[in-house]
């Protein structure tokens, strides 16, 4: 049996009397990719920041069994003792681009490619790859600032694999992207799946995160309350319809339900802004009880990770940490 690509144990993060992550515990294995979901503060990118070195755990360990020879070392790791050793074999995406704006596309990957000790040659021939992958090959000689969002992102994921990396971090990656820039990313990253390619994902976009993720990590003030494979995990946690409610005279629905009946044909019912949602084993006695109601606009949908989000954690906003 393969070790896991990752292994954490124990994982724990305090700052003063906060508890930022809670004893975490999970593993990557080799080409799986693995979503971290959760609210504002709950402790994603705190997590990435351990797993890169850039911040120090109060408890537990983090492993890594990377293949082949690292800097002299074979196999387990462990970081933060070996970090130069485990970045080595790591691509990085973060929140926010790091790009540098004085530098063209391809500039860009040759000046970070030499990071990792690669020879200049050795750069420059992976550029034209890394570029047509990202679909940027047109825009070599274009600096980052002339690049709409959508590109600037693959030309960050394109630099995150200067250096071939086993493992990919990507935190947030298709945040303020418009849908057509957020399904290329997806592409994107499916291709590197399909190559063996690890991927460690951090999301706040559920249909990313479905698409995507073989297995989820949900978290909850830094601590884990959810783990599995997105169909398992709805199918463990919720009713598998769902009717939402919405309309004139929705939120009075939902008030005087039990008397009506129809709180009785569901499992739950929970109300966010204008609209009722009815969670139930069978939708169809419901709908027809709804529809003499002609004023209200219903719609009826299997349920989904976003229910699953919202149920775990939820419906309250939450401020950033």
């Amino acid at each position: 049996m393969s070790h896991p690509l990752v292994n954490i144990q124990g994982l724990s993060k305090h700052y003063g009397s906060a508890v930022v992550v809670n004893d975490l515990s999970f593993q990557i294995a080799p080409g799986e990719c693995l979503g971290v979901i959760g609210p504002n503060g709950a402790g994603k990118t705190t997590t990435i920041r351990m797993c890169l070195g850039l911040t120090v755990p109060d408890a537990g360990h983090i492993n890594f069994h990377l293949n082949g020879s690292v800097n002299g070392q074979e196999g387990g790791l462990r970081m933060p003792q070996d970090a130069l050793a485990i970045k080595a074999k790591l691509g990085v995406v973060t929140q926010f681009d790091t790009l540098d704006p004085d530098f063209s596309c391809a500039e860009n990957l040759q000046v970070y490619g030499r990071y990792f000790g690669m020879t200049a040659a050795a750069v420059r021939a992976r550029v034209p790859a890394l570029l047509e992958f990202a679909s940027l090959s047109h825009k070599a000689n274009s600096k980052p600032g002339e690049l709409s969002g959508g590109m600037r992102r693959r030309l960050s994921l394109a630099r995150a694999l200067v250096n071939d990396p086993q493992l990919l971090l990507l935190d947030e990656p298709t945040t303020g992207l418009d849908p057509q820039a957020r399904h290329l990313m997806w592409e994107r990253l499916q291709l590197l799946l399909q190559q063996g390619k690890s991927i460690l994902l951090t999301t706040h976009f559920m249909d990313e995160a479905e698409r995507l993720c073989s297995r989820l990590l949900v978290l909850d003030h830094g601590k884990k309350i959810a783990e599995g494979k997105p169909k398992a995990l709805i199918a463990e946690h919720l009713e598998p319809d769902v009717v939402e409610v919405y309309g004139n005279g929705a939120l009075a629905l939902a008030e005087a339900a039990e008397h009506a009946g129809l709180r009785a044909l569901a499992a739950r019912v929970e109300v966010s802004g204008e609209t009722v949602f009815f969670y139930t084993q069978d939708a169809r006695p419901l709908l027809a009880r709804l529809a003499a109601s002609s004023h209200l606009r219903t719609l009826h949908r299997p349920a989904n990770l976003e229910d699953l989000f919202l149920k775990l954690t939820g419906r309250q906003i939450r401020e950033d940490a």
